[in-house]
């Protein structure tokens, strides 16, 4: 999973609110790697890896681009 907080507090406030809801909807245990102000924060569950990016660190790691074969389940604007 791929998306962009415009903050470092917006940032923060995905990564928990991941880490929140996979431990109480499917039991599932985590810890961010990264930190909001250097514009990158991972989520790592194995299969599924949350990205989230300030809008200058998406464009330049560009994982779009990476992953352009891979399968798009859903995707919001």
């Amino acid at each position: 999973m791929i998306a962009t907080g415009t903050s470092d507090r917006m940032l923060d406030a995905l990564a928990a609110a991941v880490i929140e809801d996979m431990r109480n909807q499917f039991k599932k245990k985590s810890s961010p790697e990264g930190q909001p102000p250097e514009g990158w924060v991972l989520v790592d569950y194995g299969d599924v890896i949350v990205h989230l990016f300030s809008p200058d660190q998406r464009k330049y790691y560009n994982l779009e681009e990476l992953w352009s074969e891979g399968k798009i389940l859903l995707r919001l604007q």
